[in-house]
């Protein structure tokens, strides 16, 4: 929210929309303001307005009303999450499986936004109050590395990595059935037109992506080029596999205790300009099914994609 915000009432001096000109004018992230406007601590001309896109006129009279103290009731995490790098800018965990990212109003257990609050980490507030620090997520049954941002500056400077795709992650999954090559699969996702619960291969959706290289067995791993819901598991669909557990995707009938996709290592580019790599360990769910694997053949992805990231060149 913006620091130090009492009543506060300004004259609009030139014809643009409300939240560029309050971002302009107040020297704040525009992100932070439109959440002021969407709970309606902003008005025009006495009448409170919840969309940022509101074109202004010479003499409009803005106001900004205080924010209210909201008191919110989080859950006492009841898991403990391994921290794989901190500093003052950034923290990098390692995603337990069975763990929500972040608070929805159908989910009533514990999230990781519970624990972190718990904890009393520094957390950016760009995402709203619900996502103190999310910078990205992973759905509640996948594993691995996940980013969370510790100021707004930093969030800023991730989420702009995420754009660009210089910020990313390699995944580790075990499939029904292994792969005999690496494949990269180029194809839409969108909807399900059949299913609204899950994605598909649909003409004219948004484009994807996704390298798929065979480790040993069936365990595989998978390289994002882009960023869409359920992408890995779309494109598995393309090669007539599934990752096991995958019930959504998969066959309705499986014991393997959850989808077994794990994000073994995160890229990104620190605000200091250092460039970091970390890998996050195997829980013993997933260990457990691949035993007999030398873990060293699977230390680090990114030397071992280098080789056929020419397949799913841009």
């Amino acid at each position: 929210m913006v620091k130090g915000v009492h009543i506060k009432t300004l004259t609009a001096t030139s014809k643009e929309r409300v939240d560029k000109y309050l971002a302009s004018v107040l020297k704040e992230n525009r992100n932070q303001i439109e959440q002021l406007i969407k709970k309606g601590y902003v008005q025009i001309n006495g009448k409170t307005v919840k969309k940022g896109g509101i074109k202004l006129k010479n003499g409009d009279k803005i106001t900004l009303l205080p924010p209210k103290k909201e008191e919110k009731e989080y859950k006492k995490a009841d898991f403990d999450i391994p921290v794989l790098y901190e500093d003052e800018d950034l923290l990098i965990i390692n995603k337990p499986p069975g763990v929500v990212v972040h608070p929805a109003p159908s989910y009533k257990e514990p999230t990781l936004v519970d624990w972190l609050k718990e904890k009393n980490f520094s957390l950016s507030t760009l995402a709203g109050e619900e996502r103190f620090g999310i910078v990205h997520r992973i759905d509640k049954e996948t594993s691995g590395a996940l980013a969370i941002a510790k100021n707004n500056e930093t969030h800023e400077f991730l989420s702009r990595q995420l754009k660009d795709k210089s910020m990313g992650r390699y995944y580790l999954m075990l499939l029904n059935t292994p792969l005999k090559e690496a494949k990269c699969i180029d194809a839409p996702i969108g909807r399900n037109p059949k299913n609204r619960i899950k994605m598909a291969v649909v003409k004219g959706a948004k484009e994807a992506k996704t390298l798929f290289m065979p480790i040993e067995r069936n365990l595989t791993a998978a390289k994002l080029f882009t960023g869409r819901t359920h992408q890995i598991r779309v494109h598995l669909t393309q090669l007539g596999r599934y990752i096991l557990g995958d019930k959504t995707y998969g066959k309705k009938e499986q014991n393997t205790p959850r989808v077994m996709l794990h994000a073994r290592e995160l890229y990104l580019t620190h605000r200091n300009g250092k460039k970091l790599s970390i890998i996050a360990p195997l829980f013993d769910d997933f260990k457990n099914l691949i035993k007999g694997i030398d873990d060293e053949k699977i230390s680090s992805l990114d030397s071992r994609f280098a080789a056929y990231k020419r397949m799913c060149s841009e």
